[in-house]
């Protein structure tokens, strides 16, 4: 069998206990019989664990963040492609993707792909736009407000029943159970991710997930549904457990089948007592536990770099029950000599 020979840029190395995608996307490409890739990674922060972790990355550069604008994103971009030819860009991160949605024109002439989803694709599951989001495709979502300012807090004892989700654009959730915790979590979330902040019905039950990957035409590629065993104090999974839940693939495939999603993206739900299952958000490309996939038979990432690259891939169909995910910490060693590299020069070869 022919490899497909890549350089290919991802970004999210921050591995910590809020740990981005990055790292278990490098490690599915890496276990891949099919690909054989040159990995560069792309990172914000020069002290991002998965810079240096051992047989991840070949190189790494520097990049400024989105908020830089799109202009200065891209003329950094265009000088890591001359310098080192990008056949592939994975970003990992929701805060840049619209960044590489607007840019997909640019990035085509200069013949670096992406499979990221479309900009309606990306605006009609906002969290702010979750509500509609059901209703238009027959799915239960728990009720929810916008909070444009302080003034809008009042507003919540009349519409909700304590306590509530505070949820930020982006990133970060958390539970308030009155107004002052909303207050707090409120200024916590805006100075972070800024407006607006979403308030959403806390609905009681198990927290389930669900990572799949659609190949813009309707068709789910891979679908692999997971129970968190264990949850960090920012909610991330630090344990997970593969379900065999029928339920949760056939709404997977509804929505990838109604929306052509186009790219990874991962379902969170709460299921309830009764069996009613909930979607509470929709992140728009592959979870920092994608590995786990991998481990039960699904390389999502493989799968990924294939059809970015206009291979053909057949869905899976089988993914094994009952694997389990256990994050660790690790103390990671290294020398200085390679951080004041990347700090000088902007760039590091490993």
């Amino acid at each position: 069998m022919k490899k497909l020979k890549l350089t290919i840029a991802v970004t999210g190395l921050n591995n910590t206990d809020n740990p981005g995608p990055g790292i278990p996307v490098i490690r599915g490409i890496r276990d891949s019989k099919e690909i054989e890739a040159r990995i560069i990674g792309l990172a914000y922060e020069n002290l991002e664990p998965g810079i240096y972790m051992p047989q991840m990355l070949d190189k790494t550069y520097m990049i400024p963040y989105p908020s830089s604008g799109i202009e200065a994103y891209m003329e950094r971009i265009e000088e890591i492609h001359k310098k080192d030819p990008i056949n592939l860009i994975i970003p990992n991160l929701d805060a840049e993707l619209y960044t590489f949605m607007k840019a997909e024109p640019r990035l085509k002439e200069l013949g670096i792909r992406t499979f990221v989803p479309t900009l309606e694709q990306f605006e009609e599951r906002h969290k702010a736009n979750l509500e509609t989001y059901g209703k238009k495709y027959g799915i239960k979502v728990p009720k929810s407000m916008i909070l444009t300012g302080h003034h809008d807090i009042q507003k919540i004892q009349d519409e909700f029943e304590y306590p509530v989700l505070v949820k930020g654009k982006f990133y970060d959730a958390y539970i308030a159970y009155n107004p002052e915790q909303v207050v707090n979590h409120y200024n916590k979330i805006t100075a972070k991710w800024g407006l607006p902040i979403i308030i959403q019905e806390f609905i009681k039950g198990t927290e389930v997930n669900v990572v799949a990957l659609g190949d813009g035409k309707g068709n789910t590629v891979a679908a692999v549904p997971m129970r968190k065993l264990f949850i960090t104090d920012k909610g991330k999974a630090w344990s997970g457990i593969t379900l065999a839940d029928e339920e949760m693939i056939r709404i997977t495939n509804h929505l990838i089948s109604k929306t052509k999603w186009r790219g990874g993206m991962e379902l969170e739900m709460i299921k309830t007592n009764k069996n009613e299952y909930y979607m509470i958000e929709i992140n728009p490309r592959i979870p920092a536990w994608v590995y786990l996939a991998v481990g039960a038979g699904q390389n999502i990432p493989e799968a990924l770099v294939k059809l970015a690259m206009g291979e053909k891939v057949k869905p899976f169909e089988t993914y094994k029950v009952g694997k389990m995910f256990i994050r660790y910490s690790w103390d990671l060693l290294g020398n200085i000599d390679e951080f004041e590299q990347l700090s000088i020069f902007g760039e590091i070869e490993k």
